[in-house]
């Protein structure tokens, strides 16, 4: 590949036309983009020429130049990197309508919908040089511009390079200024972009701005190498004379190390071997060959096991594919190792670029093996800044998306939601939690979230998932307001959609502090509306924690207050003694129509159990004869303790009892136990006013969202 700095000077040629109607300075372009698309047609990029040249006449760059050097280079970066003709042309016009007489609507009848919209994305784009509080918003339109359409960025990534090879002009804290932008924003955009051309030079321009020392001494070290013979010249050989025996048909090449490459190397190994300064790159034709040199290498040389790599089974998330390995030869010469197919290489190399239009027929052609022009990340982003409502939030969620280097997928289905969208593949950063795949598969319907399960397990919100995890999201009906999210999912959530869509959230509804929870009216089971409601008579605390890792425990009102304002109904069962006093045993609160037995206690008085109560089963072993008693006809209300079991949630206590106390059940007492594995187990006495009422409770508390079980309480014994 020729050099992407020697390319730009072309746009100093003159303006002669040629036979075949291209003026001289376009030559190279037309050279560069034919090697990539020999049936392109070229009248398009004549025209644009023409406009733009005619147009820009008389401006000149602060280098000197004639203005219409700036977009002529900027095209002819694109054209290296093989991007299609209507790229082409839109770079030829990105700067007219912005800096000249042109409007948008001449593009657009000139030229078409298509290179109107890319010229218009980045007209979008004001200039960088208004000053540091200037510079979110801008990138920020940048993304808006983008759309869904990556084009613009790629025109706007070339853009930046050139002004980065003319940033000399300008004062010292102008070129730190955007040279740090460039650093925080460009850079990470064009690595998740996949263009490596781009990015490596970028990298190269900035280090030199920003660390000028760093960067001198690694350009010496780099001279000092290239005056000596290079030992990984031999190293080729010996691999090209392998894979000819092997009858595998291969390129091999040394693939140089940029720059900041070395740098970096240095600051990992300290001091630099000879073999240090480069890489072989082996291209084949096919992706069975990869793997064909790949045992050829590790057969006939020594490998080293740590650094291999496979990145054509697992691409990386900006569509990268390779296998990396190292081995030693013979002579003790360690050799680093690129072994791709040439389609590969040229995605490596271009990423987005390369796959032309990513809604034409080309995408199409490309759609299996990657993502064209639509990376999962880039939706995500797109997704979350429109909902970053201030420019310091979205810069800093933008520096931390850009941060994050490797992927991951998981793979969502939502059992039991029909509103929801159907399972599928989910791209997610790595490090990513529940949390973040709630909000980037529902968007704000995440805030209804109540529970996931990661292959197949139950686990809390704030878990970690891995690349090819297998997950569940449970969330609330639409029909009622969702509980919503609280402070702590926002430390377990990595994404900026998850972090901004909670702050939204937590802005709009404050959370119920305990004191608001609190509540002395003992008798009623639900006090309050809306989102943060209050569960009051057995609750003296019933603060929700975020991921429903704890929905605080529930101290019980004193018995006083509940014999207060509960009152006992008579006992609706009797013993054949009509003298005996009868209560009913707490350990499993029988109702009608239970079978129960009877046995006599202290003080004449009879306990009764169900029949299938344990306690039933140690008394009848230990001898003790049973009292016959059976239930009253006629009777009415019942006590009786209801164990839910649960996934954690915020508010799961208030619609309990709130569901509760529609079915006209009393609450006598309530507890709700610690929570394990992001389940929780409430118990809760009631006091029903007709026994046959409580199948229908227990069906309508197991209807409430994140209910999974609703049974009858029973207490175990205690261990002999």
């Amino acid at each position: 590949m020729r050099s992407l700095r020697r390319l730009s000077h072309a746009a100093l040629l003159g303006q002669a036309p040629r036979r075949d109607g291209l003026p001289d300075a376009m030559e190279h372009v037309a050279k560069v983009h034919r090697a990539h698309h020999p049936q392109a047609d070229l009248a398009a990029l004549r025209r644009a020429y023409v406009l733009a040249e005619s147009s820009h006449r008389g401006q000149m760059r602060k280098s000197g130049d004639p203005y219409i050097t700036h977009p002529l280079a900027v095209t002819l970066l694109l054209a290296q990197l093989g991007a299609e003709t209507t790229t082409l042309t839109a770079s030829l016009l990105h700067d007219t309508v912005e800096d000249t007489d042109v409007t948008l609507e001449q593009v657009r009848k000139e030229f078409g919908e298509e290179v109107s919209y890319l010229v218009d994305g980045v007209t979008k784009l004001e200039k960088v040089d208004y000053g540091a509080a200037a510079e979110p918003e801008t990138f920020r339109k940048m993304l808006v511009a983008t759309g869904n359409d990556v084009r613009v960025m790629s025109i706007k990534l070339a853009d930046r390079l050139h002004n980065m090879r003319t940033l000399g002009v300008m004062r010292p804290e102008k070129q730190v200024r955007i040279a740090k932008v460039t650093r925080d924003v460009l850079i990470p955009l064009a690595e998740r972009l996949g263009v490596q051309a781009l990015k490596s030079e970028l990298e190269d321009l900035v280090f030199a701005i920003l660390h000028p020392e760093e960067h001198a001494l690694a350009r010496e070290l780099i001279a000092e190498h290239v005056e000596q013979p290079d030992p990984l010249t031999g190293v080729a050989t010996s691999v090209r004379h392998v894979l000819r025996e092997a009858g595998i048909v291969a390129q091999v090449l040394i693939r140089p190390r940029h720059t900041v490459s070395v740098h970096r190397l240095r600051l990992k190994r300290g001091e630099l071997g000879p073999c240090d300064f480069g890489r072989l790159l082996i291209m084949v034709e096919e992706d069975a060959d990869c793997y064909a040199v790949l045992g050829e290498l590790h057969t006939c040389f020594t490998p080293i096991v740590a650094e291999f790599k496979d990145f054509i089974a697992a691409p990386k998330f900006n569509l990268y594919q390779s296998l990396h390995t190292a081995f030693a030869d013979e002579e003790g010469r360690v050799a680093e190792v690129l072994v791709r197919t040439r389609q590969m290489h040229r995605i490596a190399e271009a990423g987005v670029i390369a796959l032309g239009d990513p809604h034409g027929a080309q995408a199409a052609e490309n759609e299996g093996a990657a993502e064209p022009g639509g990376p999962g990340w880039l939706s995500r982003l797109l997704e979350w800044q429109s909902h970053a409502t201030d420019t310091e939030t979205f810069w800093a969620e933008l520096r931390d998306e850009l941060a994050q280097d490797r992927e991951i997928t998981v793979y969502c289905a939502s059992p039991g939601v029909a509103s929801a969208p159907s399972g599928g593949a989910l791209p997610l950063p790595a490090g990513a939690t529940c949390v973040d795949a709630a909000y980037a598969r529902y968007g704000e319907a995440a805030h209804r979230c109540i529970g996931a399960r990661v292959n197949g397990r139950l686990t809390a919100l704030s878990t970690v998932l891995r690349d090819g995890d297998a997950l569940q999201l449970f969330l609330e009906p639409a029909a009622s307001a969702p509980s919503g999210p609280s402070p702590e999912w926002l430390q377990h959530a990595r994404t900026p959609a998850a972090r901004i869509a909670i702050r939204h959230w937590l802005a709009a509804n404050p959370p119920v502090s305990e004191a608001e929870l609190t509540t002395v009216g003992a008798g009623t089971a639900l006090i309050g509306e809306g989102p943060h409601r209050a569960f009051a008579p057995a609750a003296s605390a019933a603060a929700n924690v975020a991921d429903g890792r704890a929905e605080a425990s529930v101290s019980t009102v004193p018995r006083a207050a509940h014999e207060a304002s509960v009152p006992h109904s008579a006992a609706s069962v009797v013993a054949d003694d009509p003298h005996a006093v009868v209560r009913l045993a707490r350990c499993c609160t029988p109702v009608p129509p239970d079978s129960v037995t009877g046995f006599a206690v202290r003080g004449g008085t009879v306990t009764v159990h169900r029949d299938g109560c344990q306690s039933v089963t140690r008394m009848t072993s230990t001898g003790r004869r049973p009292v016959p008693v059976r239930w009253e006809q006629g009777a009415a209300g019942c006590r009786v303790t209801l164990r839910a079991e649960a996934l954690g949630r915020p508010h799961l206590l208030a619609d309990l009892t709130e569901i509760i106390a529609a079915q006209g059940a009393a609450v006598v007492s309530a507890d709700v136990e610690p929570p394990r594995e992001q389940r929780v187990l409430h118990t809760y006495t009631l006091q029903l006013p007709d026994a046959a009422g409580l199948p229908d409770l227990m069906r309508a508390m197991r209807r409430v969202p994140g209910v999974y079980d609703v049974t009858r309480a029973t207490r175990p014994l205690p261990a002999r």
